[in-house]
């Protein structure tokens, strides 16, 4: 989790902000099956994180399917989405979930094979380069993919977020 950030100071706020944005992670994990138990939710700064929601699996894993991955996506634009509905607002604070879900759907697309795409290797990405020869249509067909996924993965979360509005707000506040 990372070291308490004692030195930093949050405005109010920013810490209204982080506690909708934590809040939005902790309901979207926690209605959604395939997904590991929450562990804890802080707006305590710890490491370069304003807040954080932990979850723990309950055994090891070593594959993930499909389920878990979309999930996962979901959990991740929690945050934003919560922003969004409560604060009418974006922050550069969902910078590294958007990193993160698109990394994911990037994997489940051009390396897992998780798309109509069908069974093929798209090359992956490394470091924000494509690998390996790829077609301009094919590339447009995977980026199609890869935003098909964040997307339904944000409509997901952002309806579970809305027929949940009274419990974001309860964790928010606490």
């Amino acid at each position: 989790m990372g070291v308490e950030r004692r030195s930093l100071v949050m405005t109010p706020a920013e810490r209204l902000t982080c506690a909708y944005h934590e809040a939005g992670h902790a309901i979207v994990a926690a209605c959604l099956p395939h997904t590991d138990p929450l562990h804890k939710v802080t707006i305590i700064p710890r490491g370069r994180a304003l807040g954080l929601t932990v979850q723990l699996p309950t055994s090891d894993r070593h594959t993930h399917s499909k389920d878990y991955l979309e999930a996962q996506v979901a959990i991740l634009m929690g945050g934003r989405i919560a922003e969004e509905l409560f604060l009418q607002q974006k922050t550069s604070g969902a910078a590294n979930d958007i990193e993160r879900a698109t990394d994911i759907a990037q994997r489940m697309v051009c390396v897992f094979g998780m798309s109509p795409l069908g069974m093929q290797s798209f090359g992956g990405t490394r470091d924000g380069d494509r690998e390996g020869p790829r077609s301009e249509r094919t590339a447009r067909a995977v980026d199609a993919e890869i935003a098909k996924v964040l997307a339904e993965g944000y409509a997901r979360a952002r309806r579970i977020l809305e027929a949940r509005r009274g419990a974001v707000r309860a964790i928010a506040d606490e």
